[in-house]
């Protein structure tokens, strides 16, 4: 890859100290009092029982993605017991986030936890979130610098003061371990959410199974400040290749939920199906959504069905970026409506996978209405500010047509109060205020690209060699492509966004996204089999701050994730880069709720554990 830029990282900000050489931690404020004789008996049975216990199973470091600091302190573990609850600050965002921590910890727990308000419980054996009174401003988009910390996961590798909450931004977080408990504290709800995410990864790996574990529920002791490196954190799935139930997205927001990305793009529309009902276009859902790739049923969200969606991921601070692609891309839409085809003509439905033989007339007010109606649709079911309009592939559209067609669309994205998002292609067309460009090119050179940004827009990172989730791991991987490479782990690991394009400044770029294109992918099994482990890596580029990223470090803290897969039951690619270590049976379940199956896929003798069958097959 190319990688010549000369941009500092986190020009203007004032990073977080990493304190490699930092003075010694000074302990938080807390009111003096007098220790009452049970409070005083109860350390001293503690700090018996600490003598015999074992170590924590996972270390404070071992998280992904990488935090910006961690503060180790072996003998400050936590263990969660029976009679724990979750306090919480009154306001009723954080309150949702305690919610969903209790929701995560009680199937293997089987503990009641209760939630409650700050002030209705004791300080002691508590899971405690704290919702700062004023919220952060929202971190700039661009990096941040710092010296070199020791690789994650080994020695501790900051020892200096943690920041105030509100020098956490928008999704920052402060996690602190004692042997009292767990105290998360953040700016915002989001921050919070991403600290529950970070206490997860630090229970022992039977915290993912569905039923009650006999199992010593222990925290590593110690404290994590951090906060995320770009505020745009994505993946993207590819719904019109083939069509995917509402569950199934479900699932794949829970997936980046875990791993701190915090955006959802939905390619909602192609050649091969129209996936969004329009009340003011019926016939794209129920004609152009009733096919797909391979000449399966197809299917379409409705409106109710995309609220879910919706509702789902902002609860999970999941923000959903839904794509339109215009003006090709559209041969579902013609067939509904052939007055919008170059011709008239209603071509037939194409369940093939070949690109840029169709497109909407740019000559036609007819086309206009439509796109204004669509777009206006989407945006009204859309909280998120993105209205992606793809702009990708339109081969057989004249250049000049080209331009005004999405000269045009960009004002008629801005009318519905959006920011209009599209692929690179869109570059060289007349810039709109706030626009974004989605950069998939494989050579990291772009003078276009470069140009644009020079007149306003910013970029989105999906550099189609290392970001994108469809390539294959291998030559012999059953499903995916090869057309811009062999993506394995540490290929997609092994990049620097804020360096990645040539004469685009960090501060121009709004952060990373992981497209799935799905052409060959067809069911939830084969979805996770693509994303994972690649997403936890593009997370990881797109949070931790660049001084953190090791391939080594990454890999065996990554190595750790495999039993927790396992036990939720996921599919996932047991990459021979990786140590996995040996994993738990799979949960039983009914037939009803296994996973489906994936190809089987040819792996070296060497360096790979045994696999379960449940996971990696997927069943």
């Amino acid at each position: 890859m190319s990688s010549t830029s000369s941009a500092t990282p986190d020009a203007g900000r004032e990073p977080i100290d990493h304190g490699v050489a930092g003075p010694a931690r000074t302990p938080d404020p807390i009111p003096a009092r007098e220790p009452a004789a049970a409070e005083l008996a109860r350390a001293a049975e503690r700090a018996a029982g600490d003598l015999l216990a074992p170590p924590a199973p996972v270390r404070l470091g071992d998280v992904v993605p990488a935090p910006e600091r961690v503060e180790p302190d072996p003998a400050a573990d936590f263990v969660l017991p029976a009679e724990a609850v979750v306090r919480v600050s009154p306001e009723p965002a954080a309150r949702d986030v305690a919610e969903q921590l209790a929701e995560l910890l009680r199937p293997a727990t089987g503990f009641p936890l209760p939630v409650t308000e700050a002030a209705e419980a004791t300080s002691e054996d508590a899971l405690t979130l704290t919702l700062a009174a004023a919220p952060a401003a929202p971190l700039d988009p661009g990096t941040r610098a710092g010296a070199p910390p020791a690789p994650v996961g080994t020695a501790t590798y900051a020892t200096a003061t943690p920041g105030p909450v509100d020098a956490l931004g928008a999704e920052g977080y402060r996690l602190a371990v004692t042997a009292d408990g767990v105290r998360i504290s953040a700016g915002t709800p989001a921050g919070l959410f991403h600290g529950v995410q970070t206490l997860r990864q630090l229970l022992p790996a039977a915290i993912e199974s569905p039923d009650p574990v006999a199992e010593r529920w222990v925290v590593p002791g110690g404290t994590i400040v951090d906060r995320p490196r770009f505020g745009y954190r994505g993946a993207m799935l590819d719904v019109a290749r083939h069509f995917f139930g509402v569950p199934d997205v479900l699932r794949v927001i829970d997936h980046l939920a875990r791993y701190k990305l915090n955006h959802l793009h939905l390619h909602l529309t192609d050649d091969q199906g129209w996936r969004i009902a329009v009340d003011s276009w019926p016939r794209l859902a129920a004609v152009g959504g009733a096919t797909e790739v391979g000449g399966g049923p197809g299917g379409c969200y409705t409106a109710a069905d995309y609220r879910r969606i919706v509702r789902y991921a902002a609860r999970r601070h999941v923000t959903i970026v839904p794509e339109i692609d215009l003006p090709g891309h559209t041969n579902a839409a013609l067939t509904a409506y052939p007055e919008l085809a170059p011709d008239k003509v209603a071509p037939p439905p194409y369940t093939g996978t070949e690109v840029g033989f169709s497109y909407v007339d740019p000559a036609d007010e007819r086309s206009y209405d439509f796109v204004a109606d669509v777009l206006g649709e989407v945006a009204a079911l859309t909280p998120g500010p993105w209205l992606h309009i793809g702009g990708d592939e339109a081969f057989k559209v004249r250049p000049e047509a080209y331009a005004r067609f999405v000269e045009r669309v960009q004002r008629l994205v801005a009318d519905t109060g959006k920011t209009v998002v599209g692929w690179h292609q869109i570059a060289p067309v007349g810039h709109a205020d706030g626009r974004v460009l989605q950069w998939w090119g494989t050579k990291g050179d772009d003078p276009v690209v470069a140009e644009a940004v020079r007149r306003g827009a910013r970029v989105i990172l999906s550099p189609g060699n290392h970001a994108y989730l469809d390539m294959k791991y291998a030559p012999d991987t059953p499903i995916g492509h090869d057309w811009a490479g062999l993506i394995d782990l540490r290929t997609a690991y092994d990049w620097d966004p804020g360096s990645h394009l040539v004469d685009v400044p960090a501060d121009a770029l709004l952060g990373v996204e992981a497209p799935l294109w799905t052409e060959s992918v067809t069911s939830l099994a084969e979805i996770e089999f693509m994303l994972l482990p690649r997403l936890p890596a593009i997370a990881e580029l797109a949070w931790s701050p660049r001084a953190t990223h090791d391939w080594a470090g990454f890999r065996d803290r990554l190595a750790g994730h495999g039993p927790r897969w396992a036990t939720a039951g996921i599919a996932f690619h047991h990459a021979p880069e990786v140590p996995w270590p040996a994993e738990p049976a799979a949960p039983s379940r009914p037939a009803a709720e296994s996973t489906p199956q994936i190809p089987a896929q040819s792996r070296p003798d060497s360096a790979e554990t045994p696999e379960s069958a449940a996971v990696t097959d997927g069943a």
